[in-house]
């Protein structure tokens, strides 16, 4: 009998016994090295490295509560739809996500390609790394994970056996939570507030009625429009990558929902690098070249999205109805109204919510940082309140430099 026939959380010197007993991955004169490298608030993820020969491999584990509170528990095998989802994504967007060897339902782990030679997004950007290619890989990633498990191509009967297949509640009532609803109303009191903004947040977040009225509609659209097979938590710490090669993983929290949920998150989190790069660079240079491309890839992403999804769209739409005129330029204009919501939920409850950012929080300087939140806010709040009038790319920047200006 061995010992991982039944559930525990894993410490670093169980995970090599652990790999070669379930996939015997590592020549048996392997010399280990095991770290934890998890960088999320949900789950534990190990790198076992061979110290003779560079080969590696990662296991991920859930653990029974959140890392950033006990009181959040959550059910071990959510990593299942994790492993399910990867599947899914790497037949409709090769080489752009990590092959899966195995899930395994007992220990809630999953045995995964190691992205070597890739690092955590977020980190680079932390560092001001740029990244020449990725927002060609990652509209490419968007357009073809969301558009083609749709009912717009998919036969409606498969896809809702999708749909089925990926009700994730315990997880989408996290987002519910963090991300829709305590931001403005803080009902569970557990909203962390940077002290020198908080007269800003309470009149323009808390005090803000109308505000509160368009994310309770973009709550509800988020719960209700089953749209497509969407990541869930698209931020750039799930986004492994070099100057050449994306890598998107970790959509534990992948469900049925609006496209726009993937795409706004992934815009949000490069305003915040562009705040970083604004308020840290230690070069006029070096911000120059950073904070520039952050905005040219955010431009980029939004208007390859476009452009990609119109190619594909003619290509593989299946419906009838969704081939009548004018209905393909009427469902996107419905993606990149939600996008800009999305994106503006994002900014917020990283400023406001439970869970930080690392972009906003390593900035030391208070005025700095004052002004790295306020713009995103007001950057937010202008993409929720005129959402339907972000039609592309340079919207976004337009919205950056009017709440600059602000």
């Amino acid at each position: 009998m061995s010992r991982f026939d039944q559930y525990f959380l894993m410490k670093e010197k169980d995970v090599f016994e652990y790999v070669q007993e379930k996939i015997k991955f590592f020549d048996k004169n392997a010399k280990p090295v095991c770290k934890e490298i998890g960088d999320g608030n949900l789950n534990y993820v190990f790198r076992i490295t061979d110290s003779m020969t560079g080969k590696s491999i990662v296991v991920k584990q859930a653990g029974e509560t959140l890392r950033i509170s006990d009181e959040m528990t959550l059910n071990v095998d959510r990593g299942k739809i994790e492993a399910q989802i990867l599947g899914i994504q790497g037949q409709f967007c090769p080489g752009l996500v990590p092959e899966v060897y195995l899930y395994d339902e007992v220990m809630c782990a999953i045995i995964m390609e190691d992205m070597i030679g890739h690092e955590m997004m977020r980190t680079g950007l932390l560092k001001h790394h740029t990244y020449p290619k990725f927002a060609d890989q990652i509209s490419t990633f968007l357009v073809n994970s969301l558009l083609l498990t749709s009912d717009v191509v998919l036969n409606h009967q498969d896809k809702k056996e999708l749909v089925k297949n990926f009700v994730n509640p315990e997880l989408c009532e996290i987002t519910e939570d963090l991300v829709f609803s305590e931001p403005y109303l803080d009902y569970n009191e557990r909203n962390i507030v940077f002290e020198p903004n908080r007269s800003f947040i309470e009149k323009e977040i808390y005090g803000d009625k109308k505000l509160h009225l368009e994310a309770a509609k973009l709550k509800f659209e988020f719960m209700n429009n089953a749209q497509s097979l969407v990541h869930g938590d698209l931020h750039t710490g799930s986004v492994f990558i070099n100057k050449e090669h994306t890598f998107v993983f970790d959509p534990e929290f992948a469900f049925y929902g609006p496209m726009g949920y993937d795409i706004g998150n992934i815009i949000a989190n490069l305003f915040f690098a562009w705040c970083n790069g604004d308020a840290t660079s230690t070069s006029p240079q070096e911000k120059e070249e950073f904070c520039g491309w952050c905005l040219v890839t955010i431009k980029e992403i939004v208007d390859k999205f476009i452009e990609k999804y119109n190619v594909v769209y003619d290509k593989v739409v299946k419906d009838p109805m969704a081939k009548v005129e004018g209905f393909k330029e009427y469902y996107l204009s419905q993606i990149l109204s939600n996008t800009a919501g999305t994106t503006g939920l994002e900014l917020i409850r990283r400023i406001v919510g439970l869970a930080k950012v690392k972009d906003i929080t390593s900035i030391e300087d208070t005025d700095k940082r004052v002004r790295a939140e306020q713009i995103c806010l007001k950057i937010a709040k202008d993409c929720i309140m005129n959402r339907d009038s972000f039609l592309c790319g340079d919207d976004y920047l337009k919205a950056l430099l009017k709440a600059i200006k602000g």
